[in-house]
This record gives structure tokens, sequence and C-alpha cells, in this order.
């Protein structure tokens, strides 16, 4: 990890670095193998680096107060020199949490849960204090400094395609929203609820970033993919590679991205 990062940091067709929050290793059927968290492999990886915004894609609401996420993100922005994007989602997996005796609700609860989180978040780090009587959270003068260096905070990332909350939350709160995978009529799909989401809640959709997780293969075919979710609306691509990774496939992918001229 430590190695790919270093080496992407070099090449100006990567603009940003993620990492995913599992405690368990998915992807696969063997829960057993080597697994970072993700928070803190990223705060090393800050520090390996000097060009590449990061972030983990997505933190799971389930596992941390939003309290403490908003004041480990307001360290990890100062400490990155303002390359952070905070990235959230509802949480899903049932092994991690039934492993460790963490509580998982309901879908709908999961998704109030979010919302309420995202205002949490945003208050704390752009106000001086934050007073919330929420179902969920509640925080009396709360403080988090200091402040991010991005301003008024550092992009809030919403991951998802659940069309009747994720779309609706990314709407009012995100920055950039992120689809894991999904054919080029399911991504436009999802993005024209995105943008009825928006037209709702009175916001201008080219405000949020849309984007999509492909996993990187031959390069020239997964330029040309790219290519064709760029006509689709996306803005931003997130390449996927799996460990154990191989440093020379960072440089032919970037040569066929360059030559497509879509960057």
């Amino acid at each position: 990890m430590r190695d790919l990062w270093v080496a992407a940091d070099d090449i100006d067709v990567y603009d940003a670095g993620w990492t995913f929050d599992h405690f368990y290793p998915i992807g696969g059927n063997d829960p057993s193998g080597p697994c970072f968290e993700g928070w803190t492999i990223l705060s090393v990886l800050a520090g390996l680096t000097k060009r590449l915004r990061l972030g983990v894609l997505v933190s799971g609401n389930p596992y941390r107060h939003p309290a403490v996420l908003a004041n480990m993100a307001a360290t990890l922005d100062v400490a990155s020199g303002g390359r952070l994007e905070i990235g959230l989602g509802a949480g899903w997996n049932q092994i991690e949490t039934a492993a460790y005796g963490l509580e998982l609700p309901a879908l709908t609860e999961r998704f109030d849960r979010l919302e309420e989180a995202c205002e949490v978040i945003d208050s704390l780090l752009t106000k001086p204090t934050t007073t919330l009587s929420g179902r969920y959270y509640q925080l009396s003068d709360a403080r988090c400094e200091p402040k991010p260096i991005q301003h008024p905070r550092p992009p809030i990332i919403i991951g998802g395609g659940g069309e009747r909350r994720t779309l609706r939350i990314a709407a009012r709160w995100a920055d950039q929203w992120n689809l894991a995978g999904g054919t080029l009529d399911v991504f436009r799909h999802k993005l024209d609820v995105l943008r009825e989401h928006c037209a709702t809640v009175g916001r201008d959709p080219s405000a949020i970033e849309p984007s999509i997780q492909i996993p990187a293969g031959d390069p020239n075919a997964t330029a040309n993919s790219i290519a064709e979710y760029a006509e689709a609306g996306a803005r931003h691509v997130v390449l996927i590679w799996r460990a154990p990774f191989d440093l020379r496939e960072l440089e032919p992918m970037a040569t066929s991205l360059r030559a497509l001229n879509i960057l």
C-alpha cells in the first residue's frame, strides 16, 4: 500500500487515493485475512504523500460517533495540508458488527442516523460551537478545534445508490456522490434520481461531483470504460486495485488515460 501510494503521488493522472472502512477483508470468502483500520492507515499514507487528495470511501456511520469522526477529520485535514475528503455511508457489514458486538440498526434507522450525522459533522467543522438535540445525537456547546484547513470544511462524499434515502441525503449534504460500481445505464439512472432530489431540496446538481468505482484491468479497456462513464456524467473515477499490488500497472494505465484526452 505504501509503495503504491508513493508511486501514484508522482503520476499526475492520479489525483486521489482511498482506503475502505472495514475490519475484515471484503470481496472474497475468507474473513480471516489481514485488514488495516482505514483511518489509521490513511493518516500514515497522508504523511508519505505530498499531492494526492485522500479519504476513506466510505466511513461506516455505525462505527464511530460523528463528533469523534469530525475531530478525526479536522486533525487529518490539518496534518495533510488540506487534502482530506470525508466519505460517509450508512453501514452494512453484519459480519463485522456481529463479531465486535456493535449495533447495526434496521435500515430505516441507519439512514436516519446518517442524515443526522451529516449535520453533526458539518456543524462541528464549520461553527465555533455546536448545540444539537437530535433523535440520536445530542451535543451541548461542543467544540472541534483546530478547524480544518479547507474552508468551509473538507468535501463530504456520500456513498451508495439507494434512491429513496441515500441519494436524498447526497442531494442535501454531498460535495461528491459515489456509486460503488454498476452498469452505464444504472449510473445514468441513479444520476437522474440524484438530480430530482436536488430539485426537491433546492440545490444545484452541478455542485455535486458524481463518481464511480471501476476495477482496474487491461489499461486500454479500462480507459475506454472510464471514457464512457465520463460521457454519462462521471467527474471522478475511482480505480480499484486489490492486494497484492503491482506498481508496474500504474504507468500503463496512466498512459492509456492520457491518450483518450478525457482528464
